[in-house]
């Protein structure tokens, strides 16, 4: 039987229809976030005329924002968040690399028994108890580097890594020995370089990860000072403690402070959280749909 040719007529409705589906799943996500900027951007004495579908504020007004500057825990809990996030990720990277690299080579040695380890623990993940009584030990406790060294290697992300590994061809690797190159060099100069599809998506996924940490950061940390974002907007949004953030608001003494809502307060410190991650998302976008090879020598 002949292939059958599809017609233009059929190919634009399904792209029209695949259109308007995406359209939708967009306005899903979007007005949301949208509505809670439009809030925090709502002039204080027509925050009540905001419905939940209004993108637009009412008004406009900074007061939400002066008040979350003029904190200092919370802007300190923003460069601890920053400080957790790049440090963290780094570390992240640097290690998955290594083990990944390490675990592709064909002559390394209990290769299986290692290999078997690793699938062990990505299934029995060690709980709280113990990684907490290692952290004490180790003399980490109330130390941001607790949240930062935490999973330096997530085995499921060392396994994607791997197998990108896998595809760069050995005779790229054989010259490289042949050329002098140690282990160290070929994997910084041929492995790194043609994996940064994979090395992005990952940056990403562990960014992200560490950005948004705040159970470990309540276990470990107990000084306000080293708070990271997420733990600050846990207390306010989830756990209803204004005190804090209210208490910058005495440093104005004019009515528009006084009539500020707690739910634009609210709205601003997520809106705060959130736009990182939305400003990182289009940087690495582009590298999603490279291929391993991107500017290799194909075989």
């Amino acid at each position: 039987m002949g292939n059958k040719v599809k017609s233009p007529f059929a190919d634009r409705v399904f792209r029209t229809c695949i259109g308007i589906f995406l359209l939708a799943v967009a306005a899903i996500i979007l007005v949301p976030v949208l509505n809670l900027l439009a809030l925090s951007l709502t002039d204080p004495r027509r925050v009540s005329e905001l419905s939940g579908l209004d993108v637009f504020p009412k008004g406009f007004s900074l007061i939400v924002y002066k008040v979350l500057a003029a904190n200092p825990f919370f802007m300190k809990s923003i460069l601890n968040s920053v400080f957790i996030t790049v440090a963290g990720t780094l570390i992240n990277l640097v290690a998955t690399s290594m083990a990944a690299y390490a675990l592709t080579r064909p002559n390394l040695p209990l290769k299986r028994v290692l290999m078997l380890l690793v699938i062990v623990i990505m299934v029995f993940e060690p709980g709280i108890v113990p990684e907490y009584l290692v952290v004490k030990k180790v003399g980490l406790m109330n130390s941001m580097w607790a949240v930062i060294l935490y999973k330096s290697v997530n085995v499921y992300y060392l396994i994607l890594l791997m197998r990108f590994f896998e595809e760069v061809p050995q005779s790229f690797i054989e010259a490289a020995r042949v050329d002098g190159a140690g282990h160290w060099t070929i994997l910084s100069r041929i492995m790194l370089p043609l994996s940064k599809s994979a090395l992005a998506t990952l940056g990403l996924f562990y960014g992200v990860m560490h950005w948004n940490e705040y159970f470990r950061a309540s276990i470990y940390l107990n000084d306000p000072v080293k708070y990271p974002l997420q733990l600050i907007l846990r207390q306010f949004v989830v756990l209803d403690d204004t005190a804090a953030l209210v208490g910058a608001g005495t440093l104005y003494s004019y009515d528009e402070a006084a009539r500020l809502s707690y739910a634009a307060l609210r709205a601003g410190t997520i809106i705060v959280s959130i736009i990182p991650v939305l400003m990182l998302y289009p940087l690495i976008l582009k590298y999603y749909t490279r291929g391993v090879m991107e500017g290799g020598v194909k075989e």
